[in-house]
């Protein structure tokens, strides 16, 4: 099944900036057998968890969470790039592979000891990933695990990460 995502997978070099091999999930998501076979895919790893609560990663992490958070009968918690949430946040700075960056989300978006699971669509250094679980655990929410549409592996993110677990649907090297 992965096969027919991973070959969809466009690669942009030089993209944002050189050096970067970009991995352009559009043509995942404009062929729908194609979107739902990924959404499907996450939602099979996702199932087992039991989570309360889908947290997606600004910006793709939106294009996913949702559908497996309803797949799931379970609410959605967007974590955006700093000054895009209306009401009250928390933010956690990091870095990721080409610049810095700041992650907030709403300060009543996770109740404590609710179990969360990450969906974003990239697993590059963990940056973005490792900021998100800071911010949930500063809820007093419970990070079970972390579901990915790529995963980038020779940058070796998922060992920037707390100990539960990481899933994704396809790798690159």
């Amino acid at each position: 099944m992965p096969d027919s995502l991973t070959q969809a997978i466009r690669n942009v070099p030089d993209f944002p900036s050189p050096g970067i091999q970009f991995k352009d999930i559009t043509p995942i998501l404009s062929n729908p057998a194609l979107f739902q076979q990924a959404v499907d895919s996450m939602v099979d790893i996702a199932r087992s968890y039991d989570a309360d609560k889908i947290v997606g990663l600004d910006a793709r992490g939106f294009l996913f969470g949702p559908p497996v958070a309803l797949a799931l009968g379970i609410g959605f918690v967007p974590v955006r790039k700093a000054g895009k949430l209306p009401a009250s946040t928390i933010s956690e700075s990091y870095s990721l592979e080409y610049g810095d960056a700041t992650l907030e989300i709403h300060q009543d978006a996770l109740q404590p000891n609710e179990r969360v699971l990450i969906v974003d669509d990239l697993l590059a250094t963990g940056g973005t990933a490792s900021a998100s679980i800071k911010l949930i655990e500063r809820l007093g929410a419970r990070h079970v695990a972390s579901v990915f549409l790529i995963e980038l592996s020779l940058l070796n993110g998922r060992a920037h990460l707390d100990s539960a677990p990481v899933h994704s649907i396809t790798q690159f090297t």
